[in-house]
């Protein structure tokens, strides 16, 4: 070999080693991970943090970032840090604002074109973009949300042969729920990527829905991977956002097996408990270990946990764990822990995830007692220590409950015998007055009450339980039954149980005063009759003549001392009125509510009805309730009824039995109860333009008097739909809509039976619009009079407008127009001659009206043009 020859070759091989230099350095390992988070400011302003995992050794840098909001826009993120992390990972972070433009579903995509080189469950990986995105759900109905925040940096390696784990250490600082799934890894515009697989396990590969454990058991082969998993977060279970880490794994050949932690405990704590233990990981091989918590504890404004190493030797580390919780720490979901120990091994560095959960919950509220007067029960309790309480809610029921809440359970259970009967207006009150509002007190009976704290999200653990009765009226009254039904002589029996002498303050004689009230709770009282006694053996009375047809009455009785110069009244006395049916006609029957005021204990109601033919009242039933449907009636034909109670009062240890009958009343059955709504399905028809939509006929199965159908529609999703048309038979189920503009729109349907009553609306069922919008990609403006015009495909023409901009191969902007139809007559802008034969790069908006409103859709690609022109350089370029 000559000089000449060797120089020659001597080039070409430094050559070579450039190009290959080069050729790593553009397409060495740089993305290795990444997610999106978003943080509410304001409104419907956000700010938006990038993280992203590069490779060290990389020379590719990215001091910003494009960000795709999902709402047709487009804006630059610059970072802000970049961290040095083990294993040659760069910790990249990028913050910006922006402000969407109302209530919405925005995809927010960022991307990237340097993904790895040589990625084995990726297609030909170096050419395809890197990219992540996350959803962020505007919606008025569940509220501004932060998305939540993984804590765990995805950087750790993977054996061969070994069990593999990585958690993200999600944490949700407003407390709602978070679930994990796989999910496919995303190429340019966050698609999904052609031909991805998931990596193969000798076992499993998987993502634990609750935990969040990415587990994959185990690598059978060397080499990189990507994979990447969906954290998705839930209010009142509706899903209002989602963050997406897509990660690399790079899974090596070892003798190293990873460490173990020791089996751990979840804990449920009283706000203002301490939650302390210590907790050792070991390993199998010997290797020093360094052990790391992350979690929610940690991320507190006030009142961090803490963990720290106190031990620590070949083959073993002990962290002491401490967290004292306080009132901000309180609400429904659990803090979720992750425990990553980390061996140092030389060769290559394994992990070993474990979780364990933390629940904080409020204390009880404390000494809580109950003070009865005639009428109604004071509760009164502690100041509660939590100042983040919202306010108290109270919960009664007739006798003691039996309810014995356990160690975590908050709140009043619905298997429990209480019912709420209201609430206090604050977290500082400390006072609650029952006087029956709610749900009526009624004398003779204990009620038991326990009351829990209401947070932001949760409830705290139920009060004690405290009883107390109602104090009895002077005298007792047992009986207010109407004896007679006429409208002017009809006449009401009274009665009421002898006071005992011995528990009365005055000596006698006496005067009982009756009153009556035209109403059923005793608003104005007058008096009626007064009777005079020394022995009060007297404790009947009937109250006649009276229209007992129309309205119920209510009494009270006062007894007084009538000794002259020492008159006044003696106890409190109390109201009781008379039995009265209130009747509701609806679709063949009657409901019948047995309506009263009473200071006595009804056990069962008998329920008559006016038997024309007899002239007298027939029972139809007996209830323990004050409630009875009489049915099988026919529409439009009147029904009377009465009602009998049974009952009884217990007074200083004397039970009276008691029965009362009540007025009378009548009504008419008419059908007033609306249909099921029809369940509605709703199909574009494309070609045709026009939506199809079938509904069931609730007469099929639900109903048995549909007559017609309503339709509803809206052409944009958020609006409440707006009558459309009436569909007048029942046995149509199909309707077809020309919708003006496009096909874009949501509907619901009602149906109406014979007596005009519409049903609730159908489910809410939505379609978008076709796309018809094409660009063609051959054009020949050669004056034969045939393709001499470029026009687009827009059928039906529902595009509003377009940004249609065409360059030829030097970038030069030869057309442009807003017209959807284009209608380019082959002419350049510049020079207004047909331009010559050859490829031309086009980039068009175009604007469609879709279910969401006016939406932008990015169409490029190549138009080939063949003209009579030659294709020249312009002298320019």
């Amino acid at each position: 070999m000559n000089h000449y020859q060797f120089n020659k070759i001597r080039k070409w091989l430094a050559g070579m080693i450039l190009y290959l230099l080069f050729s790593l350095t553009v397409w060495a390992t740089h993305n290795r991970a990444g997610e999106i988070t978003y943080r509410l400011i304001s409104g419907f302003t956000y700010e938006i943090t990038i993280n992203t995992f590069t490779y060290t050794l990389s020379a590719a840098d990215r001091p910003q970032l494009e960000v795709q909001w999902g709402d047709n826009t487009k804006s630059i993120a610059d970072r802000k840090s970049k961290v040095v992390l083990p294993n040659f990972y760069f910790h990249n972070t990028y913050i910006v604002q922006h402000t969407f433009p109302g209530p919405g579903i925005y995809e927010i995509v960022v991307q990237d074109p340097n993904r790895n080189y040589g990625v084995k469950n990726i297609p030909n990986s170096v050419n395809v973009i890197f990219s992540i995105k996350t959803k962020l759900v505007i919606s008025p109905l569940t509220g501004g949300a932060s998305a939540p925040v993984l804590l765990n940096p995805p950087i750790d390696k993977a054996a061969k042969g070994r069990l593999f784990i990585h958690n993200p250490g999600a944490f949700d600082m407003e407390g709602d729920s978070l679930s994990y799934e796989l999910t496919v890894c995303t190429e340019e515009n966050g698609k999904p990527i052609a031909g991805y697989t998931f990596p193969t396990a000798s076992d499993t590969f998987y993502v634990n829905p609750i935990t969040g454990d990415l587990v994959w058991d185990s690598p059978v082969d060397t080499g990189i991977y990507n994979v990447a998993m969906k954290v998705n977060k839930w209010r009142n279970g509706i899903l209002i956002g989602s963050v997406t880490r897509d990660m690399q794994i790079n899974v090596y050949n070892s003798t190293n097996n990873p460490p173990v932690n020791p089996p751990l405990r979840d804990y449920c704590v009283v706000a203002g408990s301490e939650v302390s233990f210590d907790l050792t990981s070991t390993d199998p091989d010997g290797d020093k270990l360094f052990v790391r918590a992350s979690g929610g504890p940690f991320e507190m404004p006030t009142g961090r946990a803490t963990f720290d190493s106190i031990a620590a030797d070949t083959g073993y580390s002990t962290y002491h764990f401490q967290w004292l919780t306080n009132c901000t720490h309180v609400r429904q979901r659990p803090y979720l822990i992750t425990i990553k120990a980390t061996d140092l091994n030389k060769q290559l560095q394994l992990n070993d995830f474990d979780v364990f959960n933390i629940r904080v919950i409020g204390p009880p509220p404390q000494a809580l007692s109950a003070h009865a007067s005639a009428n109604a029960i004071r509760l009164t309790w502690d100041k509660y220590p939590c100042s983040n309480v919202k306010f108290f809610e109270i919960y009664r029921s007739n006798g003691p409950s039996g309810f014995t809440p356990d160690s975590c359970e908050t709140g009043i259970p619905s298997y429990s015998s209480f019912r709420k009967i209201g609430h206090t207006a604050s977290g500082n009150d400390t006072l609650f007055i029952d006087d029956g509002s709610a749900s009526e007190l009624i004398k003779g009976i204990q009620y038991c009450y326990r009351i829990v704290a209401v947070f932001n999200d949760s409830y705290s653990v139920a009060s004690d339980e405290v009883c107390a009765s109602l104090v009895p009226g002077l005298p007792a009254l047992i009986n207010a039954s109407v004896t007679n039904i006429d409208p002017a002589a009809g006449s009401v029996f009274l009665a009421w149980l002898k006071p005992n002498p011995d528990s009365l303050t005055g000596t006698g004689p006496y005067k009982l005063m009756i009153y009556r009230s035209p109403d059923l709770w005793g608003s104005s009282f007058q008096p009626i009759d007064s009777i005079f006694t020394a022995t009060l053996d007297d404790t009947t009375y009937i109250d006649q003549p009276l229209n007992t047809i129309h309205f119920p009455y209510s009494y009270k009785v006062e007894l007084y001392n009538n000794v002259p110069g020492n008159n006044y009244l003696i106890g409190t006395p109390e109201v009781a009125s008379t039995l009265y049916p209130q009747l509701k006609g609806t679709d063949n029957k009657i409901e019948i509510n047995a309506i009263r005021n009473v200071p006595w204990i009804n056990t069962a109601y008998v329920f008559y009805r006016f038997n024309q033919n007899s002239g007298t009242y027939d029972s139809i039933g007996i209830s323990s309730t004050n409630r009875f449907v009489d049915t099988g009636l026919t529409n439009g034909k009147e029904y009377c009824y009465r009602i009998k109670s049974i009952g009884y009062r217990d007074i200083e240890n004397r039970q009276a039995s008691t029965v009362n009958f009540s007025h009378k009343n009548c009504a008419t059955p008419v059908d007033s109860i609306a249909p099921c709504p029809p369940d509605l399905n709703v199909t574009n028809v494309c070609d045709s333009a026009y939506n199809f939509l079938q509904w069931t006929n609730p007469n099929h199965f639900c109903a048995d008097d549909v007559v017609s159908y309503k339709i509803y529609y809206s052409p944009v999703f958020g609006n409440n739909p707006e009558f459309l048309t009436a569909v007048s038979s029942a046995q149509d189920t199909i309707y077809r809509h020309y919708p003006d503009g496009n096909l874009a729109g949501c509907y619901q349907i009602t149906a109406v039976d014979s007596f005009g009553n519409e049903s609730r609306r159908s489910v809410l069922v939505c379609v978008d619009a076709c796309s018809f919008y094409e660009l063609p990609n051959v054009f020949t403006p050669n004056g034969d009079g045939i393709n001499d015009i470029y026009i687009a495909r827009n059928k039906n023409h529902y595009v509003q407008k377009v940004d249609m901009k065409i360059y030829n191969r030097w970038g030069t902007l030869v057309f442009q127009t807003s017209d959807p139809d284009i209608k380019w007559d082959g002419r350049s802008k510049q020079r207004g001659k047909i331009v010559p034969s050859g490829v031309y790069y086009y980039v068009c908006d175009v604007y469609e009206p879709r279910l969401t409103g006016l939406e932008v859709r990015n169409l490029v690609g190549f138009i080939h043009v063949y003209s009579n022109e030659k294709n020249t350089k312009p002298q320019d370029k």
